[in-house]
């Protein structure tokens, strides 16, 4: 099938049918979509012909079957197939790459569990033709138990589809890195970067477990078709080793570049590295328009380590830019138009400077004084990833809202809530029973289990409450700070409920109520089923519902990047400079959110604390710009404009 190619909002080309044709640098065949969703449709409805066809023929068909969050949406779709399409599964066998060890079957953390909470469950699979891993089988009993679940593979006919996720470590079931290229189902030892990543489904990484069992890299590699499903930005460094890297057991997913069959399915953020999408004028003939000279002029600066006004038409013509010097006429010519670009991004005005002209500003001047709505997913997200600019914005006038998304209620710890509970029990006057409840229903907590609704209520209160401190601290009144508390966030784990109409109706009902002429709201791509991802999309949809309302003709959204990222300095729209003293502001203002200080539930890999992490990354923003020869501040914060 031809492909059809088109460009979404950040320039990058996706594919909407058909394959694309592999460049000199990749190895292995993939296809790129828009989104996760429609990614894994496509997925889902190859899976469906494949076991149609093979009903045809009277054969069984053996699927090989992935967990974590990437196949997901996969067996939504499958799910809705069966009941709406009828779809049977009653010729299908299936083998799940791997379990974590030991695991009981009934542990919330389970791929036992998942697999039957996401798809078996709601499918017409016969029981006895569903394998998993036995996560309880004795140390005694493992061996020979890997050598029984090889033979069973091998006895059901071998894989017919293999379907695989692949980790930050380049591995692919549990295959971590120094897995051998002809290794077979066995025990393993979990990479720490693994645990680090598995750790919010189990509350922390010290209930992680070390060891799993996994099928092998030759295992996966004897499957007929192979299928691997990557989304995110967290995803796109190890995604470009994959593809265009040498094959190595560093990175256990490269052994699958001698695989004949293999398509990797990814989104645009997860594909964002790959040679041809991030510097598409190395790989051949490039459109040159305004985002991807942009684009290519920073890169060509990092590389040569000069300012913008610094670089020649040798710079251009020795790195794949010579079309683009041919396009403007010379380097001088380019790099003052790029030059006032970059500068015109700066102000210490997000909400407009009044009574100036607005044409090179990254903010209109009218109105002088503006409705401003900031979004934050969790209740700690507005200072954390913008607290300079939302700290400018009230010191310059603006009436300016706070909307908490969700209660952030399960980053609060055990230990941090019984603090708060016995405090309570401190104050209160005679028996409190409900206090008391609390207190012992914390103490005597098993191991991964959800909280109960009281608790949790708890935990909210604790979130709520450091969040108007900060606010205040900031200047804001607490009647502009708004407790969404989005339904879709209140499971009491770390899985989530699908966005839904109630999500939807909370969130146009703000918007519609402050009328905002600016919103803010965080722009993280790194997860697809995150909780930012999923406020995004809720904001996104809301606006889309509200889009017809007169007010929205004066609505300007600006995303802002999380902790952990930042925007690129060409998708930069607004940069806000912070002085010395906005920094410290910033910082204190974080620190109203202690139930997060020191020991923060999630932090990764990343030992240091958000304030840390978000004074790095500012600083590291405003000496990105001052190396393309811009003035010298102390930190920025950066802002993208999305245009609904």
């Amino acid at each position: 099938m031809e492909a059809k190619l088109t460009t979404n909002a950040k320039g990058i080309k996706y594919e909407e049918a058909g394959k694309f044709e592999e460049t000199r640098f990749e190895k292995i065949h993939n296809v790129i979509f828009l989104t996760s969703k429609e990614g894994s449709i496509k997925v889902a409805q190859e899976i469906a012909v494949l076991i149609i066809d093979k009903q045809a023929k009277g054969e069984m068909c053996v699927l090989g079957l992935a967990t974590g969050s990437s196949p997901i949406i996969v067996y939504e779709e499958l799910v809705r197939m069966h009941k709406e399409e009828e779809l049977s599964f009653s010729n299908v066998i299936t083998f799940n790459l791997d379990e974590y060890y030991p695991m009981t079957k009934e542990s919330i953390q389970s791929y036992y569990y998942f697999m039957h909470e996401h798809l078996f469950n709601h499918i017409d699979i016969l029981p006895e033709n569903v394998h998993i891993p036995d996560g309880m089988v004795s140390n005694d009993d493992l061996h020979q138990y890997c050598i029984d679940y090889e033979e069973m593979i091998r006895k059901s006919g071998g894989i017919d589809l293999q379907l695989l996720g692949i980790g930050r470590t380049g591995h692919v079931g549990f295959n971590e890195p120094g897995s051998h290229f002809n290794s077979e189902t066995r025990s393993i030892t979990l990479d720490y970067i693994t645990r680090v990543d598995a750790s919010p489904s189990f509350l922390g990484i010290d209930n992680v477990p070390k060891k799993a069992i996994t099928m092998g890299i030759r295992t996966v590699r004897k499957a007929k078709r192979v299928i691997l499903l990557a989304w995110g930005q967290n995803k796109a460094s190890i995604i470009k080793k994959t593809i265009e890297g040498e094959i190595s057991s560093k990175i256990p997913a490269t052994y699958l570049q001698q695989h004949q069959n293999t398509t990797f399915i990814l989104d645009v953020e997860a594909a964002s590295e790959l040679t041809r999408i991030n510097t598409p004028w190395l790989v051949g003939p490039c459109l040159w328009d305004e985002k991807s000279s942009s684009k290519a002029i920073i890169w060509l600066c990092q590389l040569t380590s000069k300012s913008i006004l610094k670089l020649v038409d040798e710079d251009y013509n020795d790195n794949g830019m010579s079309s683009l010097l041919a396009q403007e006429g010379s380097s001088y010519d380019i790099n003052i138009k790029m030059f006032n670009k970059v500068q015109h991004t700066i102000t210490g005005w997000p909400g407009g400077k009044p009574n100036a002209d607005d044409t090179s500003r990254p903010e209109r001047a009218n109105p002088s004084k503006k409705r401003v709505l900031i979004f934050s997913p969790h209740p700690d997200d507005d200072v954390i990833s913008m607290g300079g600019t939302f700290d400018r914005l009230v010191e310059q006038g603006h009436e300016v809202h706070i909307a908490y998304q969700t209660s952030g209620n399960i980053a609060v710890s055990d230990n941090e809530a019984l603090k708060f509970a016995e405090v309570a029990k401190d104050l209160s006057t005679g028996n409190n029973k409900s206090i008391e409840k609390i207190i012992e229903q914390i103490k005597y907590k098993k191991d991964n289990t959800i909280d109960s609704v009281e608790v949790r209520k708890l935990k909210t209160i604790i979130r709520q409450r450091e969040s108007l401190a900060a606010t205040r601290y900031l200047g804001v009144s607490d009647k502009n700070v708004h407790f969404l508390n989005l339904p879709f966030y209140e499971t009491g784990s770390i899985k989530k409920k699908p966005m839904g109409e109630e999500d939807l109706n909370i969130m146009c009902a703000i918007i519609e109520q402050i009328k905002p002429h600016q919103i803010y709201a965080a722009g993280d791509l790194s997860d697809p089923h995150g909780t930012h991802r999923v406020s995004l999309n809720a904001l996104f949809e809301s606006l889309e519902i509200l889009k017809s309302k007169p007010f929205m003709n004066d609505c300007w959204l600006w995303l802002y990047r999380g902790a952990w990222q930042e925007w690129e300095i060409h998708e930069i729209d607004m940069a806000v400079p912070m002085s010395p003293d906005q920094v410290l502001k910033k910082r204190k203002a974080i620190f109203f959110h202690q139930s997060q200080k020191d020991g923060v539930l999630f932090q990764g890999n990343d030992l240091r604390e958000f304030w840390m992490r978000a004074e790095d990354r500012n600083t590291k923003t405003a000496q990105k710009y001052n190396e393309l020869g811009l003035a010298d501040y102390a930190a920025m914060e950066a802002f993208v404009r999305w245009h609904f």
